[in-house]
C-alpha cells in the first residue's frame, strides 16, 4: 500500500479545519475538492461548521471507493445538486460507473441527494434504522435543508434507500472486499461504517469525529456510543480513518476527539450529579480542554445538558 497523501491526512493540527475558512472550491457545489486519502479511496471533506447556504450543506465527508468493476459512494449528499457535483468529480477520476451509494445514517447530508442517484438507476443502501428515521422525519429534514439552501435545494427530494441491512452487508467488487457494518448504537439511529480490511481503511461515518465537537442529540445514548466504540470499533484497529466530520486521520486522533470527549463529559456531569447539582448547573461543567474544537460554542452547553438528562436516570 502506497503512502497516504500528505495533504489528506491531518494527524494533529486543528488549523486546517476552522468554521471560519471560506468555501475551498468555489467553482463547485462541493465545499472542497475530493482528495485521494489512500490509493483508490477519495473523500471530499466537508466544512466543520453547521450547514449553511455558503457550504451548500456539505459539512460532512462525501467519500468514494474506485474499483475495476465500479465505484461505491459513501453518502448521498445534502441535495441533488451536491450529489451531481460529487459525481462530476468521480467522472474526472475514473470511467467506472457508480454501482452503489451508502447512506451513513438518516441525516439530511447523508440522504437528501439520494434522488439524484436513484434517477440514474443506482442502488442506495442504508441501515434499517436509518431508513426508519428518513420515513418518520424525512419531510422535516427536507424542510430544514430548504430553509438554509434556498435555490440550491432545487431538484432535491426525500428518497429512501431501496436496500437495507441490519448487522452487516458484504460486497466484493473488482477484487476489493467491502464490509458495510452497523457496529452498534452510536451518534444517530442506523449509523453505518464502511470497512475495507485489506487496506486497513475505515470510512467511519458519525461514530467518529475529528476537529469538531460531536453533537449529542436528545435520542443519543452516550454510554451506548462508548460501549460500541470500546467493544466493537477499537478491536478492529483500522490504520486509516475517514470520520463523519473532519479530515482523514488515524484511530488515535478520532478516539481523542470522540470517545475521550464523551467519557470526559460524562465524568464531569456525573461528578456534578453526585454533588447534588441540577440541570441549570450542568450546562457549565468544565469543558475548556475541548474549546479548540469547531462548533464548541454551538454545542458544548447543549451537550452537557443532554448528558445530564441521560445520566440522572442511570
Amino acid at each position: 500500500m502506497a503512502g497516504i497523501t500528505a495533504g489528506a491526512l491531518s494527524l494533529g493540527t486543528l488549523a486546517q479545519a476552522s468554521q471560519d475558512i471560506a468555501d475551498q472550491y468555489p467553482q463547485s457545489e462541493l465545499y472542497s475538492k475530493p482528495v485521494e486519502v489512500i490509493p483508490h479511496v477519495f473523500s471530499a471533506i466537508g466544512a466543520t461548521a453547521p450547514p449553511t447556504y455558503e457550504n451548500a450543506g456539505h459539512n460532512n465527508n462525501l467519500s468514494f471507493i474506485v474499483t475495476d468493476e465500479g465505484v461505491v459512494v459513501i453518502n448521498g449528499g445534502a441535495s441533488s445538486r451536491l450529489a451531481a457535483a460529487l459525481h462530476n468529480e468521480i467522472k474526472q477520476v475514473t470511467d467506472q460507473p457508480v454501482v452503489l451509494v451508502i447512506n451513513e445514517n438518516g441525516q439530511g447530508h447523508a440522504m437528501l441527494g439520494n434522488g439524484y442517484w436513484r434517477d440514474l438507476g443506482v442502488d442506495v443502501l442504508a441501515h434499517v434504522d436509518a431508513v426508519a428515521e428518513t420515513k418518520e422525519n424525512g419531510d422535516f429534514i427536507f424542510q430544514g435543508m430548504q430553509a438554509y439552501n434556498k435555490d440550491r435545494a432545487e431538484g432535491s427530494r426525500v428518497e429512501h434507500a431501496n436496500l437495507t441491512f441490519e448487522d452487516k452487508y458484504d460486497l466484493s467488487l473488482g477484487g476489493v472486499d467491502i464490509e458495510v457494518l452497523h457496529l452498534g448504537p452510536a451518534h444517530d439511529p442506523g449509523d453505518a461504517q464502511v470497512w475495507i480490511p485489506q487496506w486497513g481503511m475505515m470510512i467511519a461515518g458519525d461514530i467518529a469525529f475529528h476537529e469538531r465537537m460531536p453533537p449529542i442529540f436528545p435520542h443519543t445514548c452516550t454510554s451506548c456510543w462508548i460501549e460500541t466504540w470500546d467493544e466493537a470499533l477499537e478491536p478492529m484497529n483500522p490504520t486509516y480513518v475517514i470520520p463523519g466530520h473532519g479530515h482523514p486521520t488515524n484511530l488515535a486522533q478520532v478516539r481523542r476527539y470522540t470517545v475521550d470527549y464523551l467519557k470526559d463529559l460524562r465524568a464531569k456531569v456525573g461528578a456534578h450529579i453526585e454533588e447534588g447539582g441540577d440541570l441549570a448547573g450542568a450546562y457549565y461543567v468544565d469543558q475548556e480542554k475541548w474549546r479548540t474544537l469547531d462548533t464548541f460554542e454551538e454545542l458544548a452547553t447543549k451537550n452537557a445538558g443532554r448528558v445530564f438528562e441521560e445520566m440522572e436516570w442511570e
